[in-house]
C-alpha cells in the first residue's frame, strides 16, 4: 500500500470544486482511496462562522462561566452557544464540551475549529459528511472516498485521523466468523478500516501549516472479508456514555 499527498492543493474558498482541484493535480485509478480532510470539505461548503452569529443563550452563559471558574481562562458564551447549535447532546460539559454531532460523531466542541480560517472566527463541521463525500465521488475516477478529522480518544495522549464520513466503501472489515492460527473462531472483531486509512493518510497529510489536506491510498486490498456498517456507537452498547451519565467532574 502506498499513500501521497495530492501536491499543490490552494487554498480553498466557498463554492470551490473540490473534485475539479483534486483531479487536475493527480491522475487516480478507480480502487483508490481518496482522503480529504473536512477542513477543506467545509470551507467549499461554506461552513465558515463568526462568533457573533451566535447571540448567547442562558445555557450556554452558564457553561462557560463554570469553565472559565474550574480553569481560570475566561470562556466565551458565544462559543459555547456554537457548540451547543452543532450539537445534539453533551456527553460532557466539564472540564470541556464533549459533544455528539448531528450525524454521529461523538469529539470535543463539535469538531469546531479556530486554525487556519483567515476571515472568520470559525470553521464547522460539514453538515453531512458522508453525503459530501459521495458528492466528490460522483466527480472523480476514485471510486472511495473518506472525509476526515483530528480528535483524542480515551486514555491516550494526542489526536489522531479518524473517518468522520466516506462512500464507496463499507467503514468496517468484518472478521466474525473467521478463525485465528489455531482456528478459533473470532466473536467480536470488526475492524474499522476508514478510521485507519484516515490515521495513515493524517501522517501524511501532517498538521498546522503542511497544507496538503488531499492524500491518495494505492493498492489498498479488502482482502476476502464481510463488510460491516457500523461505526458509531449507539447509546445503548456505549458503556463508557452509560457511564458519563453518573459522572462528575472534582477539580
Amino acid at each position: 500500500m502506498e499513500l501521497f499527498p495530492v501536491p499543490d492543493v490552494p487554498e480553498v474558498r466557498e463554492g470551490d470544486d473540490l473534485a475539479a482541484i483534486i483531479s487536475d493535480r493527480v491522475t487516480l485509478r478507480p480502487d483508490d482511496v481518496v482522503c480529504v480532510a473536512s477542513t477543506v470539505v467545509s470551507k467549499a461548503e461554506g461552513r465558515f462562522a463568526d462568533l457573533d452569529d451566535f447571540p448567547p443563550g442562558p445555557r450556554a452563559r452558564e457553561l462557560a462561566g463554570r469553565l472559565s471558574e474550574l480553569t481560570d481562562d475566561e470562556k466565551d458564551p458565544r462559543f459555547a452557544q456554537a457548540v451547543l447549535e452543532e450539537s445534539v447532546a453533551l456527553v460532557m460539559d466539564e472540564p470541556f464540551f464533549l459533544t455528539e454531532t448531528r450525524f454521529g460523531h461523538v469529539g470535543v466542541n463539535a469538531g469546531i475549529d479556530r486554525s487556519n480560517v483567515p476571515d472568520h472566527d470559525l470553521l464547522l463541521l460539514p453538515k453531512r459528511p458522508s453525503e459530501s463525500a459521495a458528492r466528490i465521488r460522483d466527480e472523480l475516477a476514485a471510486d472511495r472516498i473518506i472525509v476526515s478529522d483530528t480528535c483524542g480518544r480515551p486514555f491516550r495522549h494526542g489526536q489522531r485521523g479518524v473517518a468522520i464520513g466516506w462512500a464507496g466503501l463499507a467503514p468496517s472489515r468484518d472478521w466474525r466468523g473467521e478463525t485465528d492460527r489455531d482456528g478459533r473462531e473470532l466473536g467480536v472483531t470488526v475492524e474499522s478500516v476508514v478510521d485507519e486509512l484516515a490515521a495513515a493518510a493524517n501522517l501524511v497529510q501532517g498538521e498546522g501549516d503542511d497544507g496538503t489536506p488531499v492524500v491518495v491510498v494505492r493498492d489498498f486490498e479488502w482482502g476476502d472479508h464481510g463488510e460491516s456498517d457500523a461505526h458509531f456507537r449507539d447509546i445503548d452498547g456505549d458503556f463508557v456514555r452509560q457511564a458519563l451519565r453518573d459522572w462528575s467532574y472534582e477539580p
